[in-house]
């Protein structure tokens, strides 16, 4: 400042005295209060952004749903702050109005909407007071129309008006084993409070993670992976004061943003492959790949959420009789889901493209058009017709798991009876075949001794689109650590599944099981040798990667533990790419 006049000047040189001018920061989304016909955002909010290392934008509330989409793509975290009280009909309860205070409906249907496209994006939300109840709410949970007369009894006061807002007045209990409890590392906290609703029931996938003296909840987060926190006091105020005690918490959300935007980056340079799902298998019970399905695990919504440009849907067979009749049987339901997948491609031919060969991704990525490949499961589709391998390659097929659960015509099973030893005679035609036409032979499901067979008779590298660690999970289906480093040694790749009985013998399989399994892999097979097949639709899912919108979860794993992007773009498709390209005999990029 010179002569009390700001020197825009001086500002400006001290901006650019380096380069680059300025660190790059998270976005903040911040949700605005509505009030006397204006936008309106206390101080604190995002003071407390700026002072945590995140850059704050402002959310105003509007209606404008294509809008809201929009923003989010712009912003790496929400923080959803306090305000009016949120109408009960959005959970189905009549307003009892002599117990409610002001009810803000402009806010309230921005609000949930917004909130609900921001987990489906998996961002990092904060929700503060009123915030934590919106989460409530837009996610299936509860809110008291008012605490006193929902809860009853002798309660603390809530509402601490007029007393300072920086101020504690009480105490609440952090739980411990919470992420809540992790950020601050202590149990007894003081807050301070200002409100007269709260939650009574948390949605499903979340835990409280604070309570008051007297029961009333004073936080809850998400216990799926998703970095979702809600506190019903008001930590923002602190900073107001000079008092950086609550810091911790927004400096865990730009933490997430960070990360969350490293990998929004990454997936924007890449292209990203899933090597093998099951969604055929719902084209009969109405699925449709343009809409947000709530039974399926992939469409175009969730592909676009998650970051995902290239998803392998299979034509999945399972295993039956060996006679001619049933060999047509399985011929014809193969020819369906293919056709299917062309229809439901086709539906959606504005957005989305079927592709055979690397070659042409980089285009379709630039075209922001997501890809659908194509491939069989189970060389039970063949029969005894060598002749079906070449019509499938023509048709599209990039790929063919020799078998399922239960030997067939061309090899044993993992789950079968070991009737040919490994791999039969006509399996060793079929093999040189695939090798002709550029199939990409797959062996997930297969049984060691037929693994061994065509690791030798192949003279290309071969595949498996979705296995796991034996060394982890002692299961059947799953890959030892000498088929690994033997695949890896014949140039093949490994895609590691998300289905949870290959990860774990026992309970529900969470994210840290599949990274676990993810880096055993590379650890045998080397990181060029690697990537991922979620089996998606056909079973596969975690806790904390339940379907394709949470894809970006992976890559931000994989940053924690100090992945590059190039490490991150060969697990992340370019293993599996090279791979087919060699077999193709094409070039990728």
């Amino acid at each position: 400042m010179e002569n009390d006049r700001f020197d825009v000047h001086a500002e400006l040189q001290a901006l650019h005295a380096s380069y680059p001018a300025g660190t790059p920061r998270p976005v903040i989304g911040i949700t605005a209060n509505f009030r006397d016909g204006n936008a309106a955002v206390a101080e604190a909010y995002y003071a407390s952004v700026l002072e945590a290392g995140g850059t704050p934008l402002i959310i105003p509330p509007y209606a404008g749903r294509e809008a809201l989409i929009e923003t989010l793509r712009h912003v790496d975290a929400l923080l959803l702050t306090g305000g009016a009280d949120i109408d009960p009909r959005y959970m189905g309860e009549e307003p009892d109005y002599s117990l409610l205070h002001t009810i803000n409906p402009k806010r309230d249907e921005q609000e949930i909407i917004l909130t609900r496209l921001a987990v489906n994006r998996s961002l990092p939300i904060l929700g503060i007071c009123r915030g934590i109840q919106t989460l409530a709410v837009a996610l299936g949970g509860k809110v008291h129309q008012d605490l006193y007369a929902g809860i009853g009894g002798d309660l603390l006061a809530h509402d601490q008006e007029p007393v300072e807002r920086h101020v504690a007045t009480h105490e609440v209990k952090l739980l411990e084993g919470t992420l809540l409890f992790g950020i601050f590392a202590q149990a007894d906290f003081s807050v301070n409070t200002f409100h007269h609703q709260s939650v009574s029931a948390v949605p499903q996938g979340f835990v409280v993670n604070a309570v008051a003296p007297d029961g009333v909840l004073e936080g809850m987060e998400a216990v799926d992976g998703r970095p979702i926190i809600g506190v019903q006091w008001h930590p923002e105020s602190f900073i107001m004061n000079g008092d950086r005690s609550m810091m911790p918490l927004f400096e865990w959300l730009v933490g997430e943003a960070v990360l969350y935007r490293k990998a929004k980056e990454i997936h924007g340079r890449i292209i990203t492959v899933d090597s093998h799902c099951d969604t055929p298998m719902l084209f009969g019970e109405g699925y449709r790949l343009g809409e947000r399905s709530n039974v399926a695990l992939v469409d175009l919504h969730k592909m676009e959420e998650g970051g995902l440009d290239v998803s392998t849907m299979v034509a999945y067979i399972p295993q039956g009789a060996r006679d001619d009749v049933s060999h047509e049987k399985a011929r014809e339901m193969a020819e369906a889901l293919l056709c299917g997948i062309e229809d439901q491609v086709a539906d959606n031919s504005e957005y989305v493209t079927l592709c055979s060969t690397p070659t042409e991704l980089p285009l379709f990525k630039r075209q922001g058009k997501k890809v659908i490949m194509r491939g069989i499961e189970n060389g039970y589709a063949i029969g005894k017709d060598i002749s079906l391998v070449e019509k499938y390659r023509k048709q599209g097929v990039v790929y063919m798991t020799l078998c399922h659960n239960g030997d067939n015509e061309i090899c044993d099973s993992a789950r079968g009876n070991g009737e040919h030893g490994g791999q039969s005679a006509f399996g060793k035609e079929v093999v040189r075949e695939m090798n002709r036409v550029g199939m990409l032979i797959d062996l997930s499901h297969a049984a060691e001794s037929t693994f061994y067979d065509v690791l030798e008779c192949s003279a290309q590298p071969v595949v498996c689109s979705h296995s796991s660690c034996k060394a982890l999970c002692n299961h059947p289906r799953n890959l030892t650590d000498e088929q690994m480093a033997a695949l890896a040694a014949k140039g093949g790749v490994v895609q590691l599944t998300m289905y949870s009985g290959f990860l774990r013998e026992e309970g529900v399989a969470t994210l840290d099981d599949f990274m676990l399994h993810l880096e055993h892999a590379i650890a045998i097979a080397g990181i060029d040798h690697v990537g991922i097949g979620t089996d998606f639709d056909g079973d596969g899912t975690v806790v904390g990667c339940a379907d394709a919108s949470q894809l970006r979860n992976v890559t931000k794993e994989l940053l924690r533990r100090g992945y590059s992007e190039s490490d991150i773009e060969k697990i992340w498709g370019g293993n599996w790419l090279r791979v087919m390209s060699l077999v193709q005999r094409t070039e990728y990029r």
